[in-house]
């Protein structure tokens, strides 16, 4: 894997008076074709850093970060709020359409909602781990199990533990280390839950997108059947199913096969 460059440059730097805007971070920005990639619930606009820089030799790209977590000063509110931010983004920034969109878990689901919202918002989607199916009972368990363990996320051994629960590379530890110790409390229960709410919209069958769907097989039940759900709702996409990979490790931890990936489904 090559070494990681200084940061992404910012798009939208804070004004007097404006701390309510979502913040980007920007690679490749002389290319005419854009692609943006959304994180996952808890991570960070890194979670797709060593994508960006592969593929920004060939392609504007977009990595916001989503509302709520660290670096934003907007509060999370719910997935089809941070729908609607990008897609506003989209319609001032870049002409109201890009050439493809990514997602992990939280960021598939707002994808998907974006994608419910506005049929040609891309015309290319790559949904990764989104789950679709309401779940009641972890819903409802988010709150009391947060209120209670909130305050283990400052300390490192902690963190540690949480951090090998996810399957995540070991050299992104700093970093979500320091960004999960940034995330409030309510914010952190308001995207979870959500998360654990979020169902498919029947518009999202609307969409123009040629659409592929990423899972991996040692995730749970619920993600894998939401894959199901998602690939009958939308017309032009396919299942790929990862071998030996947990959730979002495809993304998090192979962005070499990522990106051959990505460019195999825009020469489709």
């Amino acid at each position: 894997m090559r070494k990681a460059s200084p940061d992404g440059l910012p798009i939208n730097q804070k004004t007097p008076g404006d701390d309510q805007t979502m913040r980007y971070r920007e690679f490749g920005k002389e290319k005419t074709e854009t692609i943006l990639l959304l994180h996952g619930g808890g991570l960070g606009w890194w979670n797709y850093r060593d994508e960006a820089e592969l593929l920004q030799s060939a392609y504007h790209v977009i990595l916001p970060t989503l509302d709520g977590h660290a670096e934003s000063d907007r509060p999370f509110s719910t997935i089809e709020d941070n729908a609607s931010e990008i897609i506003s983004f989209i319609d001032e920034q870049l002409g109201g359409s890009v050439l493809l969109i990514g997602g992990l878990s939280l960021g598939a689901q707002i994808l998907l909602e974006m994608m419910s919202q506005r049929a040609d918002i891309c015309r290319y989607a790559l949904v990764e781990s989104a789950a679709v199916h309401p779940s009641g009972i972890t819903h409802a368990l988010i709150r009391p199990a947060l209120e209670s363990s909130y305050g283990l996320i400052r300390s490192r051994s902690f963190a540690k533990i949480q951090f090998s629960s996810l399957h995540i590379r070991k050299e992104l530890f700093e970093e979500y280390y320091r960004d999960t110790g940034k995330i409030r409390k309510e914010d952190m229960i308001a995207f979870l839950k959500a998360n654990t709410a979020y169902s498919l919209k029947a518009s999202v069958s609307d969409t123009s997108a040629k659409t592929l769907i990423i899972v991996g097989d040692r995730e749970n039940r619920e993600i894998q059947q939401s894959a199901k759900t998602i690939s009958k709702a939308i017309r032009d996409s396919r299942i790929m199913v990862m071998p030996g990979l947990y959730h979002g490790e495809f993304s998090i931890n192979q962005p070499e096969r990522y990106v051959q990936t990505v460019t195999e489904l825009l020469e489709e």
